[in-house]
């Protein structure tokens, strides 16, 4: 991360106090004009960007945390909502919520529309695919991506094992004497489903598998269309006898289609537990990935940055775990 300039490098070339620069900073109308006109000289050659959080923090406002999720409706997105909210209560600050949804350009607008309300800072779990934007605010405040990188643009990252804990799902599948292993999951642009569908061929590769193209599944966005495409895969004359669906909304649908075509004799491993899992019949195996400590996390490395906290990005990779219950255990149908 290139370093950022201080305010006494601005105070130095302008030829002024630090605490002159700070209220040029913040309009002061008792600065003299010449005096105020240097001082954005200095900024402007110097590319100062004013710490909006730690400004805010000084004289008492910006009681809140900004946090954009793709939709909060997802039980993981609210796992991760609700502990930054607890974090943030702790600390006597509130958090703000939005959701930015699916399209990548309605990242940009909530985010600049809450720097610009003058939060504290922000956790995203990003959808766009450029981040550059936030080098260019003129409002900088202390950010954490939670659950996918940024791309463009340096910061505290927090993220699960993806590739591995896909590779865990279909090696426990293969492990159970499946050849035929179907991958569902979302748009292969987006980082957690490229990373897990990765670990769906690097399992098969590894166990001497060649991946087949008819048994994958992707753009799946959503219960409705994950069951659809379940359903097709099932419909096959050589179907496969065991699925890995990609995250918990893919799997929702997964499950109603084996329920809808009575082929509960499908093996399923989920990546993201489900709410009920273990009282489906057969109870649902899935890689559980931890949002609630993915918030914790987030919140920790944001409120250290808030506080002052300098150094290098940070990237936490967080472990993921194989719950076994019954539906990845199932061997292949005759």
């Amino acid at each position: 991360m290139t370093r950022r300039p201080t305010v006494r490098e601005v105070s130095q070339l302008a030829g002024v106090s630090p605490k002159t620069v700070s209220r040029v900073i913040n309009a002061d109308p008792a600065v003299a004009p010449a005096t105020a006109e240097r001082v954005r000289e200095a900024i402007r050659q110097l590319g100062f960007h004013p710490n909006a959080a730690a400004r805010s923090l000084r004289v008492g406002r910006d009681d809140a945390i900004g946090l954009v999720v793709e939709n909060i409706a997802d039980p993981f997105f609210a796992e991760v909502s609700s502990a930054v909210e607890e974090a943030a209560r702790e600390r006597g600050m509130f958090v703000v919520i939005t959701s930015a949804g699916y399209a990548p350009e309605n990242e940009r607008t909530v985010v600049n529309g809450l720097t610009n309300r003058r939060v504290a800072g922000l956790v995203i779990t990003p959808t766009s695919g450029d981040h550059s934007y936030l080098a260019q605010s003129p409002v900088r405040v202390p950010t954490v991506f939670v659950d996918r990188p940024p791309i463009g643009f340096e910061s505290d990252t927090v993220l699960v094992d993806n590739e591995g804990g896909a590779k865990l799902a279909v090696g426990h599948l293969i492990e159970h004497g499946h050849r035929r292993i179907a991958f569902v999951g979302d748009r292969l642009h987006v980082y957690t489903t490229r990373l897990r569908y990765q670990g769906f061929r690097a399992a098969l590769l590894d166990a001497g598998i060649p991946p087949d193209d008819k048994w994958i599944r992707v753009d799946v966005m959503g219960e409705q269309s994950s069951t659809a495409a379940m359903t097709e895969l099932l419909d096959l004359s050589d179907g496969p006898t065991a699925v890995f669906s990609a995250n918990a909304r893919s799997s929702l649908g997964v499950v109603r289609a084996l329920h809808q075509r009575d082929r509960t004799n499908v093996a399923h491993v989920s990546f993201d537990d489900l709410q009920g899992a273990e009282s489906l019949s057969p109870p649902v195996t899935a890689v559980h990935q931890d949002p609630r400590r993915m918030g914790q996390q987030a919140a920790a490395l944001l409120f250290d940055r808030i506080a002052g906290g300098e150094g290098p990005p940070r990237r936490v990779v967080l472990p993921v775990k194989l719950i076994v219950r019954g539906s990845g255990e199932l061997p292949p149908a005759p």
